[in-house]
């Protein structure tokens, strides 16, 4: 990504003397296929193909780098000059897929750095006050990046939508807390450096995308899985506050988090894992943990077992995100949410091994989950473990989440959608992977031909892309006007009080009930573990649960 300055005529003195205030309408200079906008944070110049601009690797904030390195990030001045942008930056440091592996979701990150804190943007070359959306990838915080096809912009670009993705700090790189870095914190915090990222870029996109075509007042964060999360978390960091206006969790999971001083909900501390990666690491203290390369830190780390997660830190996180739902003091945005049918046939990493024999199986959960068991059989039963195993963990993990987060906003008086995707297709339900974890990624950012190398084809039939155009309509329009909808297909109610859920399967089709009585039942299991206080929920569902604490007056 360099920087040159502009020979041409209009980008002379008096172009260069207004550089810092703010364009209403995007400024088109260049040769044919060459796209100029003046923003405030500087002149870029992209690729303009057939309608659609896109300017790549826009740096947002200064290159976490050296003495950087676990800081806050920090705003860039404005650049002199033109910058290209017509290709990606970095992706940051992450976890490196395992060659000899095979997984549906690896593709080619690029060149990583640490100096990867960019983003994209796409949008029509006449757009003026169009909806944005801000796509945040996945990859369990620890990879992945926005060069992927999938998460191309051009499709909803197409649709009146101005498309931003962003990268953001990954790993221990990301999110590590540690004593000292807390103590050099003028808040006295430490970790949450990639969501800080996430909200640095937001920032930047708010003050920024006027010039691109977009209304500042009308920004949609969205992401799935990780990047889902990542909503989550933004949605109840009051430092996030005023930065979106909806928000889209696809897939996401709301899990405990370790707090940062204290052990809780059956985590270490923040701050304690961080000494503990320090000693992994062979390092006396934060400085000699700096100046380590920051692959081979990535990689030591998570070899040695180093989980990447959000750290309740009292003023970033200012608590666990249930209990920010609880209290309704999540972001008041219109929301849209839901899982997937087939979450975990492509995690299967995440389920214990599965007992020998249906006897096995029920003394198991007996034992587990004491006088909810027989409403957990009920549900899922002994008949068919694989099953049961698959279907408990995709409902008390994401599930269970969408419908919280769906019945939280619509306790705050704000617009609340709520989907199951259970679509499936020749290649993906022959490889036993129908409707896996996401898999309407390219259905809802209009990429079904632009998928990673090994994941199950998707058919090019006109029926195939009618049904994928319909979902990337529904989700251009509620980034339009909060309420998604679809020019051939039913309209979508809200969640209300008849649990509305949107049904994608091979017809759409709304139905009531929410997720159904999986949602009583591990409501009821966070309410006793949250009460009992040593005790996590994520993936430790089913035979992997743990004694599950008794019911008390606030917890039934």
């Amino acid at each position: 990504m360099k920087t040159r300055l502009s020979a041409l005529p209009l980008l002379g003195a008096a172009l260069l003397a207004s550089a810092c205030a703010t364009v209403e309408e995007p400024v088109l200079h260049g040769a044919p296929g060459l796209a100029q906008v003046d923003a405030p944070a500087g002149l870029v110049e992209g690729r303009l193909d057939d309608g659609i601009r896109s300017f790549k690797g826009i740096p947002y904030a200064q290159p976490p780098v050296g003495p950087l390195r676990w800081k806050p990030p920090e705003p860039l001045p404005r650049w002199q000059g033109v910058k290209d942008t017509g290709e990606f930056g970095d992706s940051c440091v992450q976890l490196r897929a395992n060659p000899a592996a095979s997984s549906i979701y690896a593709d080619d990150p690029g060149p990583t750095s640490e100096d990867c804190l960019t983003l994209n943007i796409w949008g029509d070359v006449d757009a003026r006050d169009a909806p944005v959306m801000v796509w945040i990838h996945g990859g369990a915080l620890v990879s992945g990046g926005t060069r992927f096809g999938m998460y191309d912009g051009e499709s909803l670009a197409r649709k009146g939508v101005i498309y931003v993705s962003i990268n953001y700090r990954l790993g221990p790189l990301g999110y590590l807390a540690h004593p000292e870095l807390s103590a050099e914190s003028d808040r006295g915090i430490s970790g949450n450096y990639g969501l800080l990222d996430q909200i640095a870029a937001l920032r930047w996109i708010k003050d920024n995308i006027a010039a691109f075509g977009g209304d500042p007042e009308r920004i949609t964060i969205a992401g799935e899985s990780a990047g889902a999360l990542s909503v989550l978390y933004l949605m109840a960091s009051p430092d996030a506050r005023g930065l979106f206006q909806r928000a889209i969790s696809q897939s996401g999971y709301m899990i405990s988090s370790p707090e940062l001083s204290k052990a809780a909900h059956g985590h270490y501390s923040g701050e304690a894992l961080g000494l503990w990666l320090q000693e992994k690491l062979g390092a006396a203290n934060i400085a000699e943990m700096r100046a380590i390369d920051a692959q081979s830190l990535t990689d030591r780390a998570i070899g040695a077992g180093y989980l990447t997660w959000g750290t309740i830190d009292g003023k970033v996180l200012p608590r666990q995100t249930v209990e920010t739902f609880d209290r309704g003091e999540q972001a008041p945005v219109p929301l849209l949410a839901g899982y997937n049918s087939g979450e975990i046939r492509s995690l299967r990493r995440l389920l214990a091994p599965a007992p020998a024999t249906a006897q096995a199986y029920s003394e198991a959960i007996e034992k587990s989950y004491g006088d909810l068991a027989e409403t957990f059989l009920a549900l899922y039963p002994p008949s068919d473990i694989d099953e049961s195993m698959l279907a408990a963990t995709r409902d008390a993990m994401y599930g269970w989440t969408a419908e919280r987060m769906v019945a939280g906003q619509q306790k705050l008086g704000e617009p609340a959608f709520l989907y199951l995707f259970d679509h499936g297709y020749p290649a993906a339900d022959t490889a036993g992977l129908h409707a896996f974890h996401a898999s309407e990624i390219p259905y809802v950012l209009g990429n079904v031909a632009r998928i990673t190398p090994a994941w199950p084809a998707i058919p090019g039939t006109p029926e195939e892309h009618a049904f994928a155009n319909s979902l990337a309509e529904y989700w251009a329009a509620f980034a339009k006007s909060g309420k998604p909808s679809a020019s051939e297909a039913p309209a979508w109610p809200a969640y209300g009080a008849e649990r509305n859920i949107m049904v994608y399967a091979d017809e759409i089709e709304p139905q009531a009930g929410g997720i159904g009585p999986a949602f009583e039942l591990q409501d009821r299991i966070v309410c006793r573990r949250r009460a009992a206080g040593n005790v996590s929920w994520h993936w430790n569902v089913g035979i992997a649960s743990p004694e599950n604490p008794g019911p008390t007056a606030q917890c039934q």
